[in-house]
Formats: structure tokens, sequence, C-alpha cells
């Protein structure tokens, strides 16, 4: 699901970004709501966030279909205290009450129901300020993981969680990144453990300058 705003998200060419070290747990316990979700720049990265078997549920989550069932990616985040206030704050509509947040649905983490993957954008520029994974556990939806870098923006990919982030030299408008790095990250033992790193160099859009002929 798109965000609804009209520009694209600055992201990466290919699967991947950076995102932190994997940190402490953050169980996050939110109501979702039947309806559309209201379909955002942060200053930290938080990293993968270990599951808490211990975290009390409080949305009722219906059972798995092959339509999934659409969250209210906005309430999620606004009531999501593993989140930061800099994105609570940078969250608001653009238009109207159209927030620029992307929302997707897959199976990270081996549940019988879709996880949720959001994307918090800015307006403007629709750069990512904040990316979350949340795990239906019970009768919730708990954070599993966040990144909140910017810019840096996560995608499902094959069954892996993929983050990209940016890479900008002095000087870099927003619209040409220097580079990208991005990473890969897999489900494991109820944690989302990093698998693939790679960073990858933009060249100049013009091509490479040709150097002088040698004098002689």
């Amino acid at each position: 699901m798109r965000g609804l705003t009209g520009a694209e998200p600055v992201r990466a060419r290919s699967t991947a970004r950076a995102a932190s070290t994997a940190t402490a747990v953050f169980a996050a316990v939110v109501l979702f709501a039947s309806g559309c979700g209201a379909s955002g720049t942060g200053a930290r990265d938080e990293g993968p966030a270990r599951v808490d078997g211990g975290a009390s549920p409080a949305a009722p989550a219906t059972a798995a279909s092959p339509t999934p069932d659409r969250v209210d990616a906005v309430r999620l985040i606004k009531r999501d205290p593993a989140v930061s206030a800099e994105v609570k704050r940078e969250l608001k509509p653009c238009v109207a009450d159209e927030y620029p947040v992307d929302v997707s649905y897959g199976n990270l983490t081996g549940e019988a129901g879709d996880d949720v993957v959001v994307n918090v954008l800015t307006c403007g520029d629709a750069v990512g300020i904040g990316a979350y994974v949340y795990r239906r556990q019970g009768d919730a939806y708990v954070n599993v993981f966040g990144a909140e870098e910017p810019p840096v923006y996560a995608e499902i990919d094959r069954g892996d969680l993929v983050v990209t982030k940016q890479v900008y030299d002095r000087g870099d408008p927003v619209s040409s990144p220097s580079g990208e790095i991005v990473i890969t990250y897999r489900w494991v033992s109820g944690r989302f453990a990093e698998k693939y790193r790679t960073h990858n160099e933009y060249g100049p859009v013009s091509g490479a300058v040709p150097s002088p002929a040698p004098e002689g």
C-alpha cells in the first residue's frame, strides 16, 4: 500500500539499507482499526527489537485471510512508546487527513497472520524518517523492529526485511544521494538478525569525466 503523498519516497535503487544493531526490547501494544489505515525525519536508529512475551495485548486481531486486514498505521505509530517523540511530531497530515506513511503486509516472523511494515515519511521530499515492523502477538500488534536514522526505508523481500539507508556526501541534494547501505534481516529465534549488508556508490549521472591526455 503506497503512501498518500504525491512524492515518491527517497529510497535506494536496490534492496536493503542501513539499520542499527539489535538493542533493547520494544514491546509496544497498540490498537488497530478495521478501516483503511491512514496512509514523514527522525534522529536515531533503534535497530531490531526482541519480542517481549510479557507484552499485554490490547487490540483484537482477526484470523488470517488471503486479503490482509488493514491496520490504522497512524494510530499504531502515535500510540507506540518505542517510536521517538520527534517522529511522532513529524507525523502529521500533508493534505486534509492524508498522512505520509507507506504500509506493507507480509509474513516476516512466521506468524499465521501478516506482519505490518510501516514507513513514516516527510511531506515535502518524502524522505523516510522512521521504519517499523509490527508483529501480531495474540490479540495485539507488537513493535519488533525500529529504525529512525533518516533517510531510511524498509521493505519486504521474499520473506526477509530489507532496510535501505541512503548516504549523502557534503553538498548532495536530497534527490541525489552519493550511495546507499542495504541491510537484509531475517527473523531468527524471536528477533531480526542481520544476514547481508552491501554498500553501493552511485556514479555521476552524466558519466565519468575523461582525463586529459598526458603531455609530451
